[in-house]
């Protein structure tokens, strides 16, 4: 819990900050049987990143990392609004969207753990391939689909709630389940540590590569038909662009070590709120549209900062004192001498 206490205070200042520009920040109101607020927008526009994160994490626990999550989400929102722009269903169109994107997630597993490239090279060379594969698939154009069914996935509401939101806790909880309360998570965080001694310990580490892949891709897919269905169109060249970036971002301000190893999935929710509200305060303080890439680069800088203990203890610690030796501790002295 200690390594959440400082992305928990980060969100709540970020939040803090939004009352002084935007009034009524922290009301939520109930319009025709469905939840509005500001509150609520940061949840349903910041779920994609959580489920993409959340991916991300299970990746980086294993030691690698992977940049082709943002063509994913291309690639599946294309597929999927191609399918029903063709009248296929909904539910064929989904399934054949997430079907693609587990093979792409368990090729990059095969490059990364049987073939033997590099993490980050073996991602880089889906990441720009797919973005070529989602243009492929639209034709260069924009898609528009026209689907009340599929616009639920990423704009409809359901108990009240945005289905997106309800999407990601689902998500979110069948993950805790398999990594903490199976052995899942601490054969995932052994490949982190070390891999070759995990494999000679017996541990499949080869498969829980792949699998982790697969799983990080699944959720860029299911990001990528939330990201689609909210717009009702598929755009092949700027859907997801750069979310690998905030991914990671996500995953290392919510604790998580880029080494690999020890994760902590609600370390990176919050970090994913903390991207997420970030984004919204840039609009509601009214940065301009040119700098806000560097604004949001300096105050993430800030975050990671802030997070450092090393850095803490350079700049606010301050020398110690020193503490004068007890009687005790000088007769002991005195009696080796």
């Amino acid at each position: 819990m200690r390594r959440l206490l400082w992305p928990v205070v980060i969100l709540a200042l970020l939040l803090l900050v939004n009352v002084f520009f935007t009034a009524n920040f922290f009301s939520i109101q109930m319009r025709d049987g469905h939840l509005y607020g500001s509150l609520i927008d940061i949840l349903r526009f910041g779920a994609p990143l959580i489920l993409v994160s959340l991916g991300m994490t299970l990746v980086i626990a294993t030691g690698g990392i992977d940049l082709s999550v943002g063509s994913v989400v291309a690639i599946a929102g294309a597929l999927a609004c191609l399918q029903i722009s063709d009248d296929a269903g909904v539910f064929t169109a989904v399934a054949l969207a997430l079907g693609l994107s587990v093979l792409l997630g368990a090729w990059n597993g095969l490059l990364v753990a049987v073939v033997g490239i590099q993490p980050i090279i073996a991602t880089l060379i889906l990441m720009v391939a797919g973005r070529g594969l989602a243009q492929l698939i639209t034709d260069g154009q924009i898609i528009t689909v026209n689907s009340p069914s599929y616009k639920v996935i990423g704009g409809g509401y359901w108990l009240t709630v945005p289905f997106g939101i309800l999407l990601v806790v689902v998500v979110l909880a069948i993950t805790v389940f398999l990594t903490r309360r199976l052995a899942l998570g601490m054969l995932i965080e052994s490949v982190g540590g070390n891999a070759e001694a995990s494999r000679l310990a017996g541990i499949r580490s080869r498969g829980i590569i792949i699998m982790v892949y697969a799983f990080a891709a699944l959720c860029a897919g299911v990001a990528g038909l939330m990201i689609s269905s909210n717009v009702s169109s598929a755009d092949g060249n700027n859907a997801g662009l750069w979310v690998e970036l905030d991914a990671i971002l996500a995953v290392v301000i919510g604790g998580t070590s880029l080494s690999g190893g020890r994760f902590s999935l609600g370390g990176t929710v919050l970090g994913a709120l903390i991207i997420q509200t970030l984004t919204t305060t840039i609009y509601s303080i009214g940065v301009p549209p040119e700098t806000t890439l560097l604004f949001k680069a300096l105050v993430v800088t800030a975050v990671c900062l802030i997070q450092s203990k090393s850095f803490r203890e350079k700049v606010f610690g301050g020398r110690r004192r020193a503490v004068p030796p007890s009687p005790a501790a000088e007769e002991k002295v005195r009696v080796t001498a």
